[in-house]
């Protein structure tokens, strides 16, 4: 998100549902979770609308800048839970993005369909994983910013979860 958020100005859909939900998180009562890891991804990526959010963000003490511990079982889990290597990597490479969401409200805003789509694989073996609210802003649109709106509430159909096919 910190790349794809435009400025005021922004048209492009992707760069319009960054820039919102960002707004909405600056303006509810949201407050948002950037262990190091994360504020090194942003750092290396974020635009200039997403610099002067986490601006705003620390200046209404809403951004937490607090490191968040390895969770070496739920890290052996996910490492156990992955069919392929490359799958292993990429999940143990977010895996930062779980354990803040876990030591905060178990949200996470991201784009990243493909590393949900891996944690939500992992979610059958990985019962920790089914308690956390993924939300892309960029597929999900104006839905994501009301539901930022509405609190963020813990949505079944947010959470990571295996999808089973249908017959």
């Amino acid at each position: 998100m910190a790349r794809a958020a435009g400025g005021e100005g922004a048209t492009y859909p992707l760069s319009k549902h960054c820039r919102d939900a960002l707004k909405t998180v600056l303006d509810v009562c949201h407050r948002a979770v950037m262990p190091a890891a994360v504020r090194d991804e942003w750092n290396k990526h974020q635009s200039v609308f997403a610099s002067r959010w986490r601006v705003a963000m620390v200046a209404r003490k809403k951004l937490i800048l607090e490191d968040t511990p390895p969770d070496d079982l739920l890290r052996g889990e996910v490492e156990a839970a992955s069919a392929t290597e490359p799958g292993r990597e990429a999940m143990l490479k977010d895996v930062h993005l779980v354990e803040a969401a876990q030591a905060s409200d178990r949200t996470i805003l991201s784009l990243d369909d493909a590393a949900r789509s891996l944690f939500a694989g992992a979610s059958r073996r990985v019962r920790a994983l089914r308690t956390i609210v993924w939300v892309n802003p960029g597929s999900e649109g104006d839905r994501a910013r009301a539901w930022l709106e509405s609190g963020a509430p813990p949505d079944a159909a947010y959470r990571l979860r295996a999808r089973t096919p249908r017959a």
